[in-house]
């Protein structure tokens, strides 16, 4: 899970590296005590490119703050409603750089990235950063981004090199699989501190990991998606209250293929799903909510729905799916389901037994093509 900046950051506080001094707030009318103009009013939303979305406001007076702070908290960023401000004291350098650690699963290693020029145009600027990777331990990442080092201006060395120990020591204890600082402001020839920052944590490691608890004690109110998963055991993910297609899918890898897929063709997907089928235990409890959620969406033409089964038996997908069904008779759109795995026929058979309310195919494109059909309100 993505950490909003400010979570972050208080994470990063805590284990003593410099951050702006700073307050959230959820409110216009929010005390700015013990922070005063000027101010860096700075939307909440766990994605990249909230500048150039007009989320981060830059404020001399309380009064351009207030201002700032009633319009970023009626907006919304890549679908991301903004539920809170981070309001901090703006920074002070002479120079700002580029560092982050990012685990590449297909390397079974870490990724290191470093640059001379930090900000909001880093993946555009004439000079990228440039990158090494090491082991997933303390000593070969620290030896690993002082090699990369020395690419940077003699300026920037000591300063980048202060940030780097306690940076890989956090990456490490946090079981973050992203911790990104763009800008790293440096503020003299060794001192820096954290401008903004991205910190993604793995969410296998909640149970043990007491400060990703924490965060969801204290403020599961700012992770919808996070805490929904936490309550009903699987990912739901709205993605356009307008969308058309609503998905039903098992896997979160081919969810998001077919979120892709359908948005390349120019069709609004609803939600996001992973619902997980060998958490279904008999109960059709998972697939009633789904359908209640996208009985309110609007402008559903469509559900599909994707169900790859192992040993799942789809002969008890099947009975759940009509049991869901009749238990949510708001839900009218037509349904298409890829289904392919054990028990295929059985499944076919219950489907068919009960006068085909979902049009089934073993092969996923024709699925898709049959979706995006009636979608489009063709008939077929």
């Amino acid at each position: 899970m993505m950490l909003l900046e400010h979570d972050a950051k208080e994470l990063l506080r805590v284990r003593g590296l410099p951050v702006p001094e700073a307050i959230l707030v959820r409110t216009a009318d929010a005390p700015f005590a013990p922070l005063a103009a000027p101010v860096v009013v700075k939307a909440q939303v766990p994605v990249g490119g909230r500048g150039k979305a007009g989320g981060i406001a830059i404020c001399q007076t309380d009064a351009e703050a207030r201002e700032a702070l009633a319009r970023i908290l009626t907006m919304s960023i890549k679908g991301h409603a903004v539920r809170a401000c981070r309001l901090e004291a703006p920074v002070a350098h002479r120079a700002e750089a580029y560092l982050s650690f990012m685990v590449d699963a297909a390397n079974a290693n870490v990724r290191i990235m470093m640059s001379a020029n930090g900000g909001v145009d880093i993946e555009s600027q004439n000079t990228r950063p440039f990158s090494t990777s090491a082991e997933a331990e303390p000593a070969a990442l620290r030896a690993a981004a002082d090699a990369l080092m020395k690419q940077l201006p003699e300026t920037l060395r000591e300063a980048v090199a202060n940030a780097t120990s306690p940076l890989v020591e956090a990456f490490i204890a946090l079981e973050a699989t992203l911790l990104e600082i763009n800008p790293l402001f440096i503020t003299a020839a060794d001192a820096y501190v954290i401008g903004d920052c991205k910190l993604v944590l793995d969410d296998n490691a909640y149970e043990r990991n007491a400060a990703f608890a924490g965060i969801m004690e204290r403020q599961r109110d700012l992770y919808p998606e996070m805490a929904f998963k936490l309550e009903n055991g699987f990912d739901y993910v709205e993605l356009d209250p307008q969308g058309v297609i609503g998905l039903i899918t098992t896997g979160a890898g081919l969810s998001m293929q077919l979120v892709d897929e359908l948005t390349a063709r120019g069709l609004k997907p609803f939600n996001f799903c992973d619902i997980r089928t060998g958490g279904f235990r008999g109960k059709p409890d998972r697939l009633i909510d789904i359908l209640q959620r996208m009985a309110a969406g609007p402008n559903i033409r469509v559900a599909l729905i994707n169900f790859f089964a192992g040993s799942t038996d789809l002969a008890e997908i099947a009975r759940l799916l009509l049991i869901a069904l009749d238990r949510v008779p708001q839900f009218k759109a037509p349904m298409v389901a890829r289904m392919i795995g054990n028990n295929y026929d059985a499944a076919r058979a219950i489907l068919a037994a009960a006068g085909d309310p979902v049009r089934v195919e073993s092969d996923l494109d024709k699925a898709i093509a049959l979706a995006i059909a009636s979608a489009s309100g063709v008939v077929s």
